[in-house]
Parts: C-alpha cells; sequence; structure tokens
C-alpha cells in the first residue's frame, strides 16, 4: 500500500511548469533596419506536465507549437514568462547553468535526415553528448553507445556506419538514442513520426512508449496529427495562433470536445467505418488562419468560429476550467 501512495505521488508531482510564456520575433523594415512591429509566435502559453506523463501539443502548421518547445528547452530565448524544470526557472539561469541543465532535458527532431550530421559515424553522433558531459571513459562510452542502439531496437555493430547508410525509420531510432544518452527527465519530441511512412509510424510510436515505461520519461509530443496524439497522450493540449484554446485529458478532449476549433480539427479525423463515415458531418473552417504579425482582436479563432458573437471580437478568452481538469479559452464552450 505504500509503493501505492508513494507511485501515485511521483505520478501527480510536477515535472515541466510553464506561465505565460511567449516568443515574439521582430519585424525590421527600413534603411535602418528598425524593428516595426512583432510575429507573435508564441503569446501566453500556459501548460504543465505531469512527471512520467505525455503532453500533446497539436494544432495547424504556424500555429506556434515547434516553438514553445524550443522555448520551453531555452533554445529559443523566450520574450516573457516562466519556465521551471522541477522548480527551477530556467529563463533566469546563466548559459553556463543552462548547458548543465541540457542533461536533463532533450530532443527529438522533426526531420530524422538534416537532424544528424552526415560527417559523423553513428557511434560519434550518439557519444557527442556523453562525452561533453564527461561520462566515462572511452571503453565506458563505446559501451554505452552500443547499448544505446540496442535500446532503440538496432544493431550495436552500427556504430561505424553513417547516416546515409540507414532509413528515415532507423534514422530516426538514432536521433532518440542520442536524446536519451544522458537519462534526460524530460524529452520534447517534435514531430517525430511525421516525415516517417505510415508503417514506421506506429513502430516508433511503440518504441518511445516503451522506452518512457523503461526509463520514465516525460514527453512532450508535438504534432498536427490528432490520430497519433490520441493513442500516445494522457493529456492533450490544442493550440491557435500561439495560444492554448483547450487543455484536457485525452479521452476527454476527444469524446467532448468544448472549443470550436478543436471540434473542427477532430472532425477532419475520418473513421474506419463507412457507415459512420457517410453519417458524420465535417466542420468545415472558413478564411485562412490570420498573420501571427497583426492577430485579430479578441478571440483569435473568431473570424473563423460560426459562434462568434460581440463579445468575442472584444475580449480574449482566458483559459478556465470549464468541466473538471477540462480547461478551454472560448466564451461560449460546448
Amino acid at each position: 500500500m505504500a509503493q501505492e501512495v508513494e507511485t501515485a505521488k511521483t505520478t501527480s508531482t510536477t515535472l515541466l511548469d510553464v506561465k505565460g510564456l511567449k516568443v515574439h520575433f521582430p519585424i525590421r523594415g527600413g534603411l535602418l533596419g528598425r524593428t516595426v512591429g512583432n510575429i507573435k509566435a508564441v503569446d501566453g502559453v500556459d501548460l504543465f506536465i505531469r512527471r512520467g506523463e505525455t503532453l500533446g501539443l497539436v494544432g495547424e502548421s504556424g500555429c506556434g507549437k515547434s516553438t514553445t518547445g524550443r522555448a520551453i528547452l531555452q533554445l529559443i530565448k523566450p520574450t516573457a514568462g516562466s519556465v521551471k524544470l522541477e522548480g527551477v526557472e530556467l529563463t533566469r539561469l546563466p548559459s553556463s547553468e543552462i548547458r548543465k541543465k541540457r542533461a536533463e532535458m532533450q530532443m527529438v527532431f522533426q526531420d530524422p535526415y538534416g537532424s544528424l550530421d552526415p560527417r559523423y559515424t553513428v557511434g560519434q553522433i550518439v557519444s557527442e553528448p556523453l562525452e561533453n558531459f564527461n561520462r566515462g571513459n572511452s571503453k565506458e562510452i563505446r559501451e554505452q553507445v552500443e547499448h544505446l542502439l540496442e535500446t532503440v531496437g538496432l544493431n550495436p555493430y552500427y556504430v561505424n556506419r553513417f547516416s546515409h547508410e540507414f532509413s528515415g525509420g532507423q534514422r530516426q531510432r538514432i536521433g532518440i538514442a542520442r536524446a536519451l544518452a544522458l537519462h534526460p527527465s524530460l524529452v520534447v519530441a517534435d514531430e517525430p513520426v511525421s516525415a516517417l511512412d505510415v508503417s514506421i509510424q506506429a513502430q516508433v510510436l511503440n518504441l518511445l512508449q516503451d522506452l518512457q515505461g523503461k526509463f520514465g520519461l516525460t514527453y512532450l509530443f508535438v504534432a498536427h496529427n490528432l490520430s497519433v496524439v490520441k493513442h500516445i497522450s494522457n493529456r492533450v493540449a490544442v493550440m491557435y495562433l500561439g495560444r492554448v484554446v483547450e487543455l484536457a485529458n485525452s479521452e476527454a478532449l476527444y469524446q467532448t470536445p468544448l472549443h470550436p476549433y478543436t471540434q473542427a480539427l477532430l472532425s477532419a479525423i475520418p473513421v474506419p467505418d463507412p457507415d459512420i463515415e457517410a453519417k458524420r458531418k465535417r466542420i468545415i473552417l472558413e478564411g485562412d488562419v490570420p498573420s501571427p504579425a497583426n492577430p485579430p482582436s479578441g478571440c483569435n479563432f473568431h473570424p473563423r468560429c460560426w459562434k462568434a458573437q460581440a463579445i468575442c471580437r472584444e475580449v480574449i478568452p482566458p483559459l478556465e476550467e470549464k468541466q473538471s481538469n477540462h480547461y478551454a479559452a472560448c466564451h461560449f464552450p460546448g
């Protein structure tokens, strides 16, 4: 019983806490290159991730989800906001301290081709973080690399091969091995399967879930495919134009979405039953996504929303709990 209680405490412990995160990129113009505006890529994101869980972060291309992941890891310096990893405020740490924290937070990149240096062998790619953090002598590092390759489903004798000798799925496994080398507590997976064939996607997703159970990893899983996120995430956050518009447990979000944008996204997912699919009504959003350089007043989604009223054009809806553990930023949810 005591062990079960301890496990419950560990599961409920917040590992990552993000509040008011903003990332604005300056727009420069004129002969002197003065700042004439800002692209509000991330504009006030609030989210948290418990230790050992997976939070899916979804939305259309350009909504700011990848920028959010990079800002959390301090690969991009946030304009404003708070990012706490195990209670440590990352945004205020000097570069030397951020480098030390890199061992605790790693990233799996979207492109398995561009994220691996073609001049390096697999052994050099995976051993680089171990060497940078002095995690053993050459023999010990070699043994760790071989073990990591075996852990992600690759032959440990591949250490002397180059990345161009592998398929896309194998390259992504190499990237995962590199991310796991320092035994991080948080892994940001930035659309890790979007560049892979469908059959390979399932293998990589299963691998990520197996590794999570084996090493107790915590994932921020960035994706635009809601079907992929459904099967790997404990909770899901939906982003639109730099803001989180809905956040809920995976089952609740897919069964009873509250925000109109989430409802539209879910209506686009095909159902593998022709009878049910024929009766479903697709929600077609009108217009284009507004520019993050000039977002609309009030609710960002109101120009494309069929529920929009006067208050939506004037007042930004806060992300509030509408149902138990189900948050939505909408004046007329449900």
